[in-house]
């Protein structure tokens, strides 16, 4: 786990110390991240360039007495041992400077008993990252009772920065996923000691049932069967509940040293797959709803674990709604007499109204007159559905109301701030011959957008990740757009057929004027945080620890005096002189007709990219988003975004909009008949 903190930490760019007692160890951490690196250089993953990058920032360190006193947050992975553990931040206590945060990778421990055997309660965290940490996106970060606001914004950004999913929660036994996913091992366990049918047998009725690739024995195999009699061991212990000790066949397999059979016939009768799927159902159902129940997360959350941490396609709350909420209770009521524990009240009540859990996509937090929105889906990239932007309208405007309030900050949790609109909305739409369903959703986003447009409050959009398509749109319509170098911009429209819908043929333009708005959205360039700065799409361009700086910086000077500057903020890049040229109104019409324009050489390589990426858009889209963006010119903005709404009937009634949407969706390119 240590290497893969380390790796992942430096693939984001971190400079990372990688300790360990003894140089060998510390050697077979750099060996074990430059296997992993080198298959990833086969599979083209990383470039030669990018793999020396990420291994020259890792330096190795023997001995923790010789951590670099400066840094800002030290990472302890070592195996769950308390005393180990508080030995370890013993010294760095000693070692490291007043300001630098002290965290423990954990999946067991109480954080709180650990903060307070460090010398630095208020900047200690507990973080759980799951295997493998380099990729697995989900991380639970706990904050002790003692751990200081500012100390726990800290280190969820740091966990931003590193792509991960991040579940803020209580310091209980097992946190969020291993309190229901550990029981869920041991339970599968039970049924096979019970004789009711195989390992193997078990892990097919589970994985029909959850719809997952791997069921329990064959996680527990990959993982080591250890790993898990020690967690249900200690779960059992902790929480008192006899139903979670280790089963006899799990002890004994872990004795011999062996691993779970899972060779044989996996077929079972249908009333046995019946008892094996409800038993695993029921002690998931019972155990997320103690988890809500204790407020160690919310219902969303715990959904989100299973998801983004587990890989199963559905989470525990989604699968009740999907079962139906009183057959869900029923088995969650007979787990809990067989587990001994009282099933929380909420699940009975739920199913009394026989009415499915209702899940918020939206958090606020308000602090000192700062309104902070999570857009919170990170499991689909907090994707615009009609749910979530219902949700948002109705947030904004509440909070547009608050005169308590004089900053909006909208914030993506996960790797994206928003990656776009749910494009499966689109083409369900599209097949069932209801363009007008598309007018409605797009013309409530206009309305949503409108309240950050016209709000009275400092409007800014934290893109620290991923802002694609509508994600973009509605970036641009706050006041200001702060992005780390993590930051990345593009209007994908024309290559899937359409055009931006939700003011991307307009803000841009007005942002950073018509040739580059042009470069931006015709041609679906891909910008980087440097160009977006430059091009003004991206107001404040910072470090990852600079944010919270910045947000206070921007909240203090109130709104901008002149939002829509109409030219880049760096007309002396390179990106924005070659758009001034290359997309200037002279040269439209041979691009749009798919030629390279006078005075340019088709085999430079800045000007063969532009035209191989617009000729792989629909000829439709492109001249409507064309004819939309030079509308800016002569227009108001209300009136250039009129010209959008309007456009949207003609647009997804073609067959390219459709080819397009679904060829997306099916991961292939893209076939235009220009019709």
């Amino acid at each position: 786990m240590g290497s893969g903190i380390a790796q992942k930490s430096a693939q984001e760019l971190f400079e990372v110390q990688m300790v360990d007692r003894e140089e060998q160890w510390v050697e077979r951490g750099q060996e074990i991240i430059s296997n992993f690196l080198d298959e990833a250089l086969e599979r083209r993953i990383f470039s030669p360039k990018q793999v020396d990058g990420i291994k020259g920032r890792v330096t190795g360190v023997v001995g923790t007495e010789n951590v670099d006193p400066n840094t800002d947050l030290v990472i302890e992975a070592v195996f769950e041992d308390f005393d180990i553990k508080t030995a370890v931040f013993k010294i760095l206590d000693e070692v490291c400077n007043d300001d630098t945060i002290l965290a423990s990778n954990t999946s067991s421990l109480s954080v709180n008993e650990l903060a307070e055997a460090t010398g630095r309660p208020d900047r200690f965290v507990g973080l759980h990252f799951f295997f493998h940490p380099a990729k697995n996106r989900l991380i639970e970060v706990i904050p002790a009772k003692s751990t200081s606001a500012e100390s726990l914004a800290l280190v969820e950004q740091y966990c931003k920065t590193m792509g991960k999913v991040v579940i803020v929660c209580k310091d209980k036994p097992g946190f969020v996923v291993n309190r229901f996913f550990v029981p869920w091992l041991n339970e599968a366990c039970l049924l096979a000691e019970e004789g009711l049918a195989t390992a193997a047998q078990i892990d097919a009725v589970a994985c029909k049932a959850f719809r997952i690739g791997m069921g329990p024995f064959a996680l527990m195999n990959l993982t080591g069967p250890p790993i898990a009699l020690h967690s249900t061991d200690y779960l059992a212990e902790q929480l008192n509940c006899p139903r979670y000790t280790g089963s006899t066949n799990l002890r004994t397999l872990v004795e011999e040293g062996r691993m779970w059979n899972l060779e044989g016939e996996k077929e079972v009768d249908e009333a046995t797959a019946t008892i094996i799927s409800e038993r695993l159902l029921g002690q998931v159902f019972a155990v997320s709803a103690q988890i809500v129940d204790e407020e160690i997360c919310s219902l969303e959350d715990v959904d989100r674990g299973a998801k983004v941490g587990l890989r199963w396609a559905r989470g525990p709350f989604e699968l009740a709604n999907r079962l139906g909420i009183p057959e869900a209770h029923r088995m969650a009521a007979t787990y809990a007499e067989l587990a001994g524990f009282e099933l929380p009240a909420f699940l009975g009540q739920q199913a009394k109204m026989d009415e499915p859990f209702e899940f918020s996509y939206i958090d606020v937090k308000i602090d000192g007159g700062v309104a902070t929105v999570l857009l919170n889906r990170p499991e689909a990239m907090n994707a615009l559905n009609g749910t979530i932007i219902s949700q948002l309208g109705t947030t904004l405007i509440d909070l547009n109301a608050n005169d308590s309030i004089d900053t909006i900050v909208l914030e993506g949790a996960g790797k994206a701030f928003v990656a776009g609109a749910d494009v499966k909305f689109f083409v369900d739409k599209i097949r069932a011959n209801s363009i007008s369903d598309i007018v409605d959703f797009t013309t409530y986003g206009h309305e949503v957008l409108d309240m950050l447009e016209s709000s009275p409050k400092t409007t800014i959009a934290m893109t620290t990740g991923l802002a694609l398509g509508g994600g973009l749109e509605l970036a641009l319509a706050c006041d200001y757009r702060v992005g780390t170098r993590r930051t990345q911009f593009r209007f994908p429209e024309t290559s899937i057929g359409i055009f931006p819908g939700l003011g991307g043929t307009q803000r841009p333009a007005r942002i950073c004027g018509i040739p580059a708005a042009r470069w931006a959205v015709l041609a679906g360039n891909f910008m980087d945080a440097n160009t977006a700065a430059d091009l003004g799409l991206l107001t404040h361009l910072v470090e990852s620890g600079e944010l919270v700086a910045t947000i206070t910086s921007i909240h203090e000077s109130g709104k901008p005096e002149n939002k829509y500057r109409g030219s880049p903020a760096n007309a002396e890049s390179a990106i924005a002189q070659f758009a001034t040229l290359f997309y200037s109104d002279a040269n439209m019409n041979a691009l749009l007709q798919g030629e390279c324009p006078e005075g340019f050489d088709a085999d430079d390589k800045m000007v063969s990219r532009q035209l191989k990426s617009l000729s792989r858009t629909a000829p439709i889209a492109l001249n409507m988003a064309n004819d939309l963006i030079n509308n800016a010119q002569v227009t108001t903005l209300d009136e250039g975004l009129q010209g959008e709404l309007d456009g949207l009937v003609e647009i997804f009634s073609t067959t390219d909009s459709l080819e397009g949407l679904s060829a997306l969706i099916e991961g292939r390119r893209a076939t235009y008949q220009n019709q």
